[in-house]
C-alpha cells in the first residue's frame, strides 16, 4: 500500500516534468526559422529588396541582417559567422554577397538576388539559386510591339565589349517576331553622335540597352534629344528615362525582387522546393509611358496598354 502511495504521488510530478522538457526543446512555431541576410553593402536599391523579402516571409522568422560595406574580406568574416549560426536559409543581396555565399556556405540553402548577369559570375552551387535582375529579351520585344504595333524596324546602338551578348540575342528573337533589328555598334564614347544619326534616318523606334559606353550622364540628354529631332521614339529601361523624354520603359522593382525572393524562401525553408537550382526572372515588370512624348510623336498608344501602365507620364 506504502509502495502504491508513493508511485501516486511521484507520477504528477514526473508528468509535469515530461511536459516542461517537451515545452522546452520544442522547435517553436510552425513555420519559425532564423534567416540570414547578407548585404554587399548599405545601398537603398539594396534595402528595397531586403524589405520586399521581410514582407513576404512568416511573421514568425527572426532575421539577422549582415552589411558587407563593400568589402569582399569583410564579407568572408560574416558568412563564417552565419555558417556557425542557427540560419536555415541564406539570402545574399549584390554580386559580392553572392560571391562569397558560394565560396563559404555549402550547408544551408543560399537565394541571391539583385545580381545583374549570373551566369557571367558562375553563380551556381548545388544549394543555390537566385533571382535575375534583367528582364528576358522577349518580354522586352512583346511590350515594345504592344505600345507599337505597327512597328518594324528598331535600331540599337552598343558596344560588342559591354552587350554584344544581349543584343545578339535579342537579334534572333526579333526575327523570329517578324521585327528587323538594325545594329551599330561603338567602341568610344566619341563615336557614339555620328553612329547615332545614322542609326535613327534608318528605324522607326530606338532601343536603349545598359551599354556604358553609349549611355553616360553626358550622353544621355543627347541621344534623348537627338532621337525626337528625329521624330524617332526612344524605348528605355527605367521610370527615369521615360521621365526624362523616352516614350516607354520596361523596368523591375526592386521591393519587388526581394518579394519573389521571398516567397522562393518560403517553399524552400518548408521542404516544398527542396533542391532548388538555377536562376528564375523577375515575375513582375514595371511599365512606364511617357504620354507627352506619344502626343508630341503624333504616336497613339492602344488604350488598353494605357490603362496597364504601372506609371504615365
Amino acid at each position: 500500500m506504502r509502495a502504491l502511495l508513493t508511485l501516486k504521488s511521484i507520477l504528477p510530478v514526473c508528468l509535469l516534468t515530461l511536459v516542461g522538457l517537451a515545452v522546452l526543446f520544442s522547435p517553436g512555431p510552425a513555420g519559425a526559422a532564423e534567416v540570414a541576410i547578407l548585404k554587399s553593402a548599405d545601398l537603398a536599391a539594396y534595402n528595397q529588396a531586403v524589405a520586399g523579402f521581410k514582407a513576404t516571409m512568416p511573421s514568425s522568422t527572426t532575421f539577422i541582417e549582415y552589411d558587407m560595406q563593400g568589402d569582399v574580406a569583410r564579407g568572408q568574416k560574416l558568412a563564417r559567422k552565419i555558417r556557425a549560426s542557427d540560419a536555415t536559409l541564406l539570402l545574399a543581396v549584390g554580386v559580392k554577397a553572392a560571391l562569397v555565399a558560394k565560396l563559404e556556405i555549402v550547408d544551408i540553402p543560399v537565394i541571391f538576388c539583385m545580381v545583374l548577369d549570373p551566369a557571367k559570375h558562375d553563380l551556381k552551387a548545388p544549394n543555390m539559386t537566385g533571382i535575375r535582375l534583367e528582364i528576358p529579351i522577349e518580354r522586352q520585344l512583346r511590350t515594345m510591339r504592344s505600345v507599337l504595333p505597327s512597328m518594324k524596324r528598331i535600331g540599337v546602338l552598343y558596344d560588342p565589349e559591354k552587350t554584344g551578348h544581349l543584343v545578339e540575342e535579342a537579334r534572333l528573337l526579333s526575327k523570329s517576331m517578324g521585327l528587323e533589328l538594325v545594329v551599330k555598334q561603338v567602341n568610344t564614347e566619341k563615336e557614339v553622335p555620328p553612329a547615332l544619326r545614322a542609326l535613327l534616318s534608318q528605324v522607326e523606334a530606338l532601343w536603349l540597352v545598359p551599354d556604358s559606353t553609349v549611355l553616360t550622364e553626358d550622353s544621355l540628354k543627347f541621344v534623348l534629344g537627338t532621337a525626337l529631332d528625329f521624330n524617332v521614339p526612344v524605348i528605355g529601361f527605367s521610370s527615369e528615362l521615360v521621365r526624362s523624354g523616352a516614350l516607354l520603359g520596361l523596368s523591375v522593382s526592386y521591393e519587388d525582387v526581394g518579394r519573389q525572393a521571398g516567397l522562393l524562401a518560403k517553399r524552400i525553408v518548408s521542404d516544398q522546393e527542396r533542391p532548388v537550382t538555377g536562376t528564375f526572372p523577375p515575375e513582375r515588370l514595371h511599365l512606364a509611358l511617357n504620354l507627352k512624348t506619344a502626343r508630341f510623336l503624333g504616336i497613339v498608344i492602344p488604350p488598353e496598354v494605357v490603362d496597364n501602365a504601372d506609371e504615365l507620364y
